[in-house]
């Protein structure tokens, strides 16, 4: 399938938010998502399924000052 990742195309056979997000490897506790401008908790994500098309934002926190 085809998803829009940060405005990026992407190929994946993922069918789920959290299966994207390991096979684009994000890690860590403070990613945001959303699908299609909804946001996606963590929680949720296993059970998010994604279809041709989707947009998908993933947000991480940036250090520095």
């Amino acid at each position: 399938m085809t998803y829009i990742v940060n405005g990026e195309t992407v190929e994946s056979a993922a069918a789920t938010l959290a299966d994207l997000l390991t096979v684009l490897e994000y890690e860590g506790e403070w990613l945001a998502t959303a699908v299609n401008g909804e946001l996606v908790h963590r929680e949720d994500r296993p059970a998010c399924r994604l279809a041709d098309g989707d947009r998908i934002e993933v947000l991480s926190p940036m250090q520095g000052g």
